[in-house]
């Protein structure tokens, strides 16, 4: 709209000039051309084609200004206004700044030529510098208007991953220590069955509140795996460490602590008995939860590492890297590694009142040891 605007100022000065109809149709032929030149200039992205492709349409729009000028005098100057935006817009800042002055100062030549006054001389070069910054300024800002919805697209596609990572994440910390505990049992229910019925029946049981359980941990994965307790967490870790005959030490001094760093340590504490269960041949879990001032320790130790064991499962999962993007995002630390050949510490630490901000973890911070992992 702005251009048309422009070329109309130009098309009604001409008319008011008296030309012939020659030169009138070739007036308005150089203007149509000079036209499709500014709109391929004005395109988004037109300053990133190659330099002789800017170069020759600079050149033609330069001749297409300059040249009606020896016919047309100072009633064709306003043209050159486009010639100044292009340049700006196609060239570097500093050339490009450079040649948007010059073009302004050479409207100086046809007035006086023509020996126009000084203030219609002063009014045609600040035109023509004002037609250029106002043709720079509304493509640049078509150009970052492109961009930004752009850029919501990408943010939404971004949102959309994230919450992607958030439910296969929480669905792996929520339900690997509830499957690890329902094939556990359900192996201990095929050795009992034959020489112990009743104490089969009663593990039968406890598969099946784990099973209700898992569905109720499926639901709270859409509401955000924000209301998991620490302290039932630990009730669980003794009853089916117990289970899989893995002594247990528990010691716990907490206080008062936020839902949300409650939540946290619970599922750290789920992936920790997990990672017990299926990564290693523990035959003692020490599990250790105590406030200290504002922080709040979680420390599980086991002394299951065994040089080669693998876990049997074709994929063993990324349970510890989750944590730590949990643990992070309300400005704790998180440390994994062995203290000597055969024991294995994990060890999270959380504000017992997160703020919003986030600490961040250093690199290497969260070590893995494959055999206990």
């Amino acid at each position: 709209m702005a251009l048309l605007s422009f070329t109309l100022v130009t098309t009604l000065n001409l008319l008011d000039a008296g030309l012939s109809e020659n030169e009138l149709w070739f007036a308005l032929g150089a203007q149509a051309v000079i036209s499709a030149l500014q709109l391929r200039h004005s395109a988004p992205g037109a300053n990133r084609a190659p330099l002789w492709n800017r170069c020759l349409t600079l050149g033609v729009q330069a001749l297409l200004t300059y040249l009606p000028l020896l016919v047309f005098r100072a009633e064709w100057g306003s043209m050159a206004g486009f010639l100044a935006g292009s340049l700006l817009l196609l060239l570097p800042p500093r050339i490009g700044w450079s040649l948007y002055g010059v073009t302004g100062i050479s409207l100086l030549v046809p007035s006086l030529i023509e020996d126009r006054s000084v203030l219609d001389t002063v009014y045609l070069c600040q035109s023509t510098m004002l037609t250029g910054l106002i043709t720079f300024g509304l493509s640049r800002l078509s150009e970052l208007v492109k961009e930004v919805h752009a850029a919501r697209g990408e943010l939404a596609h971004m949102a959309v991953t994230e919450e992607r990572l958030r439910f296969a994440r929480d669905l792996h910390d929520l339900l690997g220590f509830s499957l690890s505990t329902i094939t556990l049992k359900s192996e201990l229910i095929h050795r009992l069955i034959p020489g112990h019925p009743e104490r089969a029946m009663e593990e039968i049981e406890d598969v099946l509140t784990v099973a209700r359980d898992s569905l109720a941990d499926v639901r709270r994965v859409a509401r955000g795996f924000q209301d998991m307790s620490l302290e039932r967490e630990i009730n669980s870790a003794r009853s089916v460490l117990g289970a899989a005959d893995i002594g247990v030490d528990i010691r716990v001094d907490l206080g008062e602590v936020s839902p949300r760093s409650d939540s946290v340590l619970a599922a750290v504490l789920r992936e920790a008995v997990t990672n017990v269960l299926r990564h290693s041949l523990a035959g003692h879990c020490a599990i250790e939860a105590v406030r200290t001032g504002e922080r709040v320790r979680l420390t599980v130790v086991n002394d299951g590492v065994q040089a080669g064991y693998r876990d049997p499962s074709p994929d063993s999962g990324s349970g510890l890297s989750n944590l730590e993007a949990r643990v992070r995002a309300i400005g704790g630390t998180i440390r994994a590694g062995r203290l000597d050949d055969r024991t294995f510490r994990l060890v999270a630490e959380v504000s017992a009142q997160p703020g919003n901000a986030q600490i961040p973890v250093a690199d290497g911070e969260l070590t893995v040891e494959e055999s206990a992992a």
